[in-house]
This record gives C-alpha cells, sequence and structure tokens, in this order.
C-alpha cells in the first residue's frame, strides 16, 4: 500500500483569514515503511510572514520572496502524490 506523508509550514496561524502554505514536505512510505523518496519546496506566499509563524519556521519574507509560487509547483506535487492516501499533519491548510 502506498502512502504519502504531507506536512506544511504556514505564514501565519489561520487559513480563514488567508494565511498561506511556505514549505510543503511529503514522504513516501510503502506498506508504512519510508522508501527514501520525497518532495520538498518552499512557496512564495505573495505576502508577509506572522511574526509568530516566523519564530516557529525560521524562513524570512525575503527568502520566501525568491521561491515559486504554488501554481508553479503544484502539477510537480501533484505527480509525486499521485492516487497515494494521504496522511497530513496539518490539513487545513492543504
Amino acid at each position: 500500500m502506498r502512502e504519502i506523508v504531507l506536512d506544511t509550514e504556514t505564514k501565519g496561524l489561520s487559513p480563514s483569514e488567508g494565511d498561506r502554505i511556505v514549505e510543503i514536505a511529503c514522504l513516501e512510505l510503502i506498506d508504512r515503511k519510508p522508501t527514501g523518496k520525497y518532495f520538498q519546496s518552499y512557496v512564495n506566499p505573495e505576502r508577509r510572514s506572522h511574526p509568530i509563524a516566523r519564530r516557529i519556521h525560521g524562513l524570512s519574507s525575503a527568502f520566501l520572496k525568491t521561491q515559486p509560487k504554488f501554481h508553479e509547483i503544484v502539477d510537480d506535487l501533484m505527480e509525486f502524490i499521485g492516487d497515494a492516501d494521504l496522511v497530513i499533519h496539518n490539513a487545513a491548510f492543504t
């Protein structure tokens, strides 16, 4: 059974208030064992990070401005995920 464990870092604490993803990381499991395959990308949220979020993830707004926007990485992300079951840590942001 193929599963993808997915985690995100965000620019703030509330997706309902427009906070966005700044990093996505996925790890592939086969029969619940890591295969060594993964997907990781920083994402330009197109706005400044909340100071509390910055203290948690340590990613500056200047650094994030240089990263791809979500629409630029989504095809690679979806290709990696494929039809696998997802285990998502921060599901409200996905």
